[in-house]
């Protein structure tokens, strides 16, 4: 079994890095091995630590990304991140779970029908505290609640209202050190409860980092090119399965009905 998901949590760190969407993958496997969903959550967070901490650090040595100019953005996103973990713990997450599907089938199609989106810079529309109140702290708050597909809402954030360019990498580097920060946020609170799942997390945890680091790679080798079909094959599997999740036997008496 830990073989298992130290596989499954390569695959997460390497799609997670280029288009986010990891936890669609990572969380659904830990339920299959029998954890509990809150201790799943719980879990996953510690997991995914570390493939968002080495790409983070990647694309930090090569100059992508300046934490100097981030710290607004990072603090907002630390803030949001730990009360979205502490309300997950106390409410039923069912509503999310119902939009979510929405959210990211919104996204593939903006970036499937925009196809200029991010291939070159773009005017800064926010920056500073409005950027990091609005991105951080809500982005942040969505990732420690329940988490799938931040990383995509943090690159599309930075290449609509920052202008950067997904081209040169830069929206997805600078996505990934926010996701980091959130997951690091959440993964605390988890923590303190006492909920995560240690032996499982580690093992994960070096799976995640091995495929991020192969996706940081990737990422600046091929930039564009790879990243927007990535984050649109993302968001259509997130969404269908997430659909799925929540409607699946609905659906399948439909059919039977039709068929």
């Amino acid at each position: 079994m830990l073989a298992g998901l130290f596989l499954v949590a390569v695959l997460a760190g390497f799609i997670d890095t280029l288009a986010g969407g990891g936890g669609l993958i990572t969380i659904p496997a830990l339920l299959a091995a029998g954890l509990p969903p809150t201790q799943a959550l719980a879990t996953n967070k510690l997991q995914s630590v570390g493939g968002s901490f080495s790409a983070s650090l990647y694309f930090v040595r090569r100059g992508t990304v300046k934490l100097a100019d981030q710290k607004r953005n990072i603090a907002m996103t630390l803030l949001g991140a730990a009360a979205g973990a502490v309300l997950i713990q106390h409410v039923r997450a069912d509503l999310l779970r119902q939009l979510l599907p929405l959210l990211v089938i919104a996204i593939g199609l903006y970036f499937l029908l925009m196809p200029r989106i991010g291939a070159e810079d773009r005017q800064r529309r926010l920056s500073g505290w409005p950027f990091a109140l609005v991105v951080g702290g809500c982005v942040g708050f969505y990732d420690g609640f329940f988490g799938p597909g931040a990383g995509s809402f943090y690159a599309l954030a930075f290449v609509m209202l920052s202008g950067y360019n997904l081209a040169t990498a830069t929206a997805t580097a600078h996505a990934k050190v926010l996701n980091f920060t959130s997951n690091f946020g959440g993964l605390m609170l988890f923590v303190l409860s006492g909920k995560v799942i240690w032996a499982v997390g580690l093992v994960m945890l070096a799976g995640q980092i091995l495929g991020a680091l192969l996706g940081a790679r990737m990422v600046l080798a091929r930039g564009q090119q790879l990243i927007r079909p990535m984050i649109v094959a993302v968001s259509l599997l997130m969404s269908i399965k997430l659909i799925y999740d929540n409607h699946g036997a609905a659906i399948a008496h439909w059919l039977a009905v039709w068929l």
